[in-house]
């Protein structure tokens, strides 16, 4: 297809002022950069507040908060009497490092998704149970835990393998990078 100024005809061109034809043509310029930019932030881009996840199962994504300091790390999903069905929180530490969870002042069930640096999942807890004090271990070399509903990682297969995709893992050797 060619551009809207080739598209034009001669004469509009003609009849406008010099100042305008600059308009027109800083116009097309300024459409034909955001239709990049979409390109650029299609589906294969990651965004901070999403996490895909892949396997032999299929694939689907959540919307995120993130926790990244331990002040919000140790607040986590505490005091929430509920999360919608495409929500999680990503918890990401600073290194990798030996992992264990509780469910204190936690109000609804949830599943626990132990991954490494690449973005693989190495341990999956599911259903920990609300106001439970008993330590949930994720393992080893833990660098993030994906917190999703309660029985949604069987219900959509989710299993040790998995593969995450968000930027976080970009930066430490992602196996399946943004």
């Amino acid at each position: 297809m060619q551009p809207l100024w080739i598209r034009m005809s001669r004469p509009v061109m003609r009849r406008l002022t010099a100042g305008a034809r600059a308009v027109c043509i800083l116009s097309v310029a300024a459409v034909v950069a955001a239709d990049h930019a979409a390109a650029q932030s299609g589906p294969d881009a990651c965004q901070p507040d999403q996490v895909a996840l892949r396997g032999p199962w299929g694939q689907t994504q959540f919307t995120v908060e993130i926790a990244d300091s331990i002040e919000e790390r140790a607040e986590g999903l505490m005091h929430r009497p509920h999360m919608a069905r495409g929500a999680g929180m990503l918890f990401v530490y600073e290194a990798p490092q030996r992992a264990s969870f509780w469910m204190k002042n936690t109000l609804i069930p949830l599943d626990m998704l132990f991954v490494d640096v690449t973005g693989t999942v190495r341990h999956i807890h599911h259903r920990a149970i609300p106001g439970d004090l008993t330590p949930i271990p994720g393992g080893d070399n833990v660098f993030a835990v994906l917190e999703i509903n309660g029985g949604l990682a069987a219900r959509y297969g989710i299993s040790v393998g998995t593969e995450l995709r968000h930027e976080v893992f970009s930066k430490t050797g992602a196996i399946w990078p943004c």
